[in-house]
């Protein structure tokens, strides 16, 4: 018969061993692991960081308001679109109506007529053929008929154009959720940035932005060149907003950003300038050099993304991003794409 026995218990000097093992084991990993974690980033990589995803959501903060604008215009189209596919079929109905009573008066007064029976038919082109081979009709019938046809093909054509513009406000509202949410995200990212800064480099990074904007207030105005006409009014009204906060697809009156102050200010002088920068880039004419621009011209930076008012003394007026204010700075501090003369 076999015997059971216990199996025999590690010792404790074995487990001591074992245990001192392991935790060798952990510290080198950890140690593996500190080594090849990137190193954290120090303030001004942070920023330089921050204001890289700044640059990237205002890129999408224009996309969403062309987007948005877009889908204002799409919609009053397909309302026009709509009512005239209302009045169309009404038209069309009456017409037909009409062809259907004359029938039913010649069905009671003995039969219908061969001539309306062809304009009764399902093709009023062939009805159209075979009424001229045959001279069954008279004038004023085909005149009927032919009105029915035109209608009827200007209402086909009247509902595909309503059925494309509703499709294409569909795109439109989807680009504009993606656009939103891009902007979202790149301000998510930049905030989390500022959020794994300690405290004192956070508040040192707040007080050069400060520095910045109070910097905007102090700038002397008094000796800035004359502007006349809507330049002249558009440049005090965009001047006139200074302090005001930066937000995202904000047209004013109390905040604003980039393009939605270069429109305002220019819709206080009567002129309708596009909603974002990349377009008002394209109104106007072109001033070749900044040593050429006139208080109210507009200067696009970024390839399109920005846009500032030019005011004269080398400087703009612009809303900058977020967590800052309308201001004035120097125009040539951010890399220019182009400048447009409005008037």
């Amino acid at each position: 018969m076999a015997s059971h026995r216990r199996p025999k218990q590690p010792s404790r000097a074995r487990i001591s061993v074992l245990t001192a093992a392991a935790a060798t084991a952990v510290a080198i990993s950890a140690q593996a692991g500190a080594a090849n974690a990137a190193p954290k980033p120090n303030k001004d990589q942070v920023k330089a960081k921050v204001d890289k995803l700044y640059e990237e959501a205002e890129a999408a903060t224009e996309s969403y308001d062309g987007a948005k604008e877009k889908l204002k215009h799409l919609r009053e189209q397909a309302t026009q679109l709509q009512d005239q596919v209302a009045r169309q079929q009404a038209a069309v109905s009456k017409l037909e109506a009409g062809l259907g009573s004359l029938a039913a008066a010649q069905y009671r007064s003995g039969g219908i007529d061969p001539t309306v029976q062809l304009m009764l038919s399902s093709d009023p082109d062939d009805f159209l053929a075979k009424a001229a081979s045959t001279d069954q009709v008279s004038n004023q019938q085909a005149d009927a008929l032919r009105l029915l046809q035109e209608q009827q093909r200007r209402l086909d054509q009247q509902k595909a154009e309503a059925a494309a513009t509703l499709a294409e406000l569909d795109r439109t509202t989807a680009a504009l959720r993606a656009n939103k949410a891009e902007m979202q995200s790149r301000l998510h990212q930049a905030q989390s940035l500022l959020n794994s800064l300690t405290a004192q480099e956070r508040a040192a990074l707040e007080a050069a932005d400060a520095r910045a904007s109070r910097g905007s207030d102090r700038v002397d105005l008094s000796s800035l060149p004359p502007a006349s006409g809507a330049a002249g009014v558009a440049v005090q009204a965009a001047l006139s907003r200074r302090g005001d906060p930066y937000v995202s697809g904000a047209e004013g009156p109390s905040s604003f950003d980039c393009s939605g102050l270069t429109q305002w200010a220019y819709a206080q002088a009567g002129v309708s300038l596009p909603r974002i920068a990349s377009a008002q880039g394209g109104v106007g004419v072109r001033v070749p050099s900044l040593a050429q621009a006139q208080p109210g011209d507009l200067i696009i930076y970024y390839g399109g993304a920005h846009v500032g008012m030019y005011i004269g003394n080398g400087m703009v007026v612009h809303a900058p991003k977020p967590g800052r204010v309308v201001e004035v700075v120097s125009a040539s501090s951010m890399p220019i794409y182009t400048i447009r003369r409005i008037v």
